[in-house]
């Protein structure tokens, strides 16, 4: 019997990345295409489906080619992507607006409205405060482009919508599997279905959204016209997937509750697997999402961009350091971190805030990049290791919250994934902050692995995919917190969350200044 071969595609913010899987867990190819995004106005930002499409093309042809697997041997093609913005298709599954995404803040107007109206009943229903998601993007379509929302079928996101081109699917078949629920705002995850409450609330059509699937359904099989797009061939199943965050955690070996998530990539996300739902009524910061696991949800929030501060902060105030690490042609976060490491705890007094495009949970678009408390003594290192702090005290405040709602919960560790744990010395920032051992894994692709074990249980080439995901992902190293330094944060930390609370008030009018 010939080996069996697994196609994983993620359609990220940034760019698509393929990859191929053997049985055994092991990565033979990867592939990855940078994406482009449009800014047609202020606030709008927009990506083509089209680029969705033709990067998957691109990207599983390539690793067919790099890793010289008979295209026969594949077993089956899953995708995960995006989750909060959305694109609209008609009853062809051709795209009826650009891709929607979850930079874009056109609907702010709508989602001031949710949070001060309803922003209880979406919590108690969805289990996610109002932020920039599906619901309020659905309210704009509908409001300000009338015209284009009656064009539109069904409301979708760019790995479904891939994944039905490839599989030749018509509007009828559109789906969502179960991890991107929460992000519509219009599913009851109580009850696991959608809302007609919410659907008349806000006179939004349950029609124009669609079906729903477990991650590791069957949603059609490739066509002809497309295998042969790609290199493979017809009639391979094109399997449900799941949206990145939630492919991400099981690919980490989220499949049992206390484990944390950290993923330290372009959004600075924290999740934390737990069995219960608890929805967030007081702090309204928290969010439920689905996890691949049936039995079990990822609660938690994530910093829009909190990545991007350390990007900017290479580019822009540290372009010295940048120039000088090309020339010894070494990775210029190297040298960054290797002066931050020389600064001690709390950066001296200097905090950073890293909510450079407004804060996503609890929704506040005020809120911008704040350095507070800086004085002579600080240098540049003062600076980057502020703002590798404030990431983590904003992962603490998310996780003291969790620990008030459930108080039965324990937190065994922090698997960290993505560039960001690279770092040695944010990874013990973060397990000295939250007080849990930070862990790192032996893989890298986490979002492909997910894909591949979720692909292949659905064509049966596994029988557990827990078991078999925690076969392939193992911890490496544990960074244990030092306790000692750990209760010196906790006091930094508390200051972090009232510096956060006044900012309020020192961002009032700021907006409109630079709408000026």
């Amino acid at each position: 019997m010939s080996s069996q071969y697994f196609i994983g595609v993620d359609i990220g913010t940034t760019g698509t990345k393929a990859t191929i899987t053997d049985e055994k867990g092991r990565q033979l190819a990867i592939a990855y295409e940078e994406s482009k995004l449009y800014y047609p106005r202020v606030g709008w930002v927009e990506q083509k489906p089209e680029d969705f499409y033709s990067s998957v093309v691109n990207t599983v042809r390539e690793i067919l080619k790099k890793s010289q697997v008979n295209p026969k041997d594949v077993a089956s093609i899953a995708f995960s992507g995006q989750m909060a913005g959305i694109l609209g298709i008609d009853k062809n599954w051709s795209p009826v607006i650009p891709y929607d995404s979850w930079l874009d803040i056109r609907c702010k107007k709508y989602i001031d409205m949710l949070m001060e109206k309803y922003a209880d009943l979406l919590i108690e229903i969805t289990g996610a405060p109002p932020t920039v998601d599906h619901l309020p993007k659905m309210m704009w379509w509908k409001n300000e482009r009338p015209e284009i929302f009656e064009k539109i079928y069904k409301f979708t996101v760019p790995a479904v919508y891939v994944a039905g081109r490839l599989a030749g699917l018509k509007g009828d078949d559109a789906f969502y599997d179960y991890t991107y629920v929460t992000f519509t705002g219009l599913f009851d995850i109580k009850r696991m279905e959608w809302s007609e409450e919410l659907s008349k609330t806000f006179d939004l059509p349950l029609d124009k959204l669609p079906r729903v699937v477990k991650p590791w359904d069957i949603v059609g099989e490739l066509t002809s016209e497309e295998a042969e797009r790609l290199g493979l061939v017809k009639g391979i199943p094109v399997v449900a997937g799941a949206g990145d965050a939630m492919a991400c955690s099981l690919g980490a070996g989220l499949t049992e509750p206390g484990i944390c998530l950290d993923i330290a990539g372009t959004a600075s996300a924290f999740y934390v697997s737990v069995n219960t739902i608890v929805p967030d009524m007081r702090y309204k910061t928290l969010l439920h999402l689905k996890s691949v696991v049936p039995e079990l949800w990822n609660i938690g929030a994530y910093i829009n961009g909190g990545g991007l501060c350390l990007r900017w902060f290479r580019d822009e105030i540290a372009k010295d350091i940048k120039v000088e690490a090309e020339k010894r042609g070494i990775d210029p976060y190297k040298l960054l971190d290797e002066m931050a490491s020389k600064v001690p705890e709390g950066s001296e007094g200097l905090f950073f805030i890293p909510h450079l495009g407004g804060r996503a949970y609890p929704y506040n678009p005020k809120l911008r990049g704040l350095w507070m408390g800086y004085t002579w003594k600080h240098t540049m290192a003062h600076f980057y290791r502020s703002i590798l702090e404030g990431i983590a005290y904003e992962y603490y405040h998310y996780l003291s919250i969790l620990r008030e709602l459930l108080k039965g919960v324990k937190i065994t560790e922090v698997r960290g994934i993505g560039g960001g744990s690279k770092s040695p010395i944010w990874s013990q920032i973060k397990a000295d902050i939250l007080g849990v051992p930070y862990v790192l894994l032996n893989q890298e692709e986490f979002a492909a692995l997910a894909l591949a074990v979720i692909g292949g249980y659905a064509v049966k080439a596994f029988k557990d995919y827990k078991k078999t995901i925690n076969e392939w992902v193992r911890p490496v190293k544990r960074i244990e917190p030092r306790m000692s330094i750990h209760e010196k944060y906790l006091q930094y930390a508390e200051f972090y969350e009232k510096l956060i609370t006044k900012s309020d008030i020192l961002f009032e009018g700021h907006e409109r200044l630079v709408e000026e």
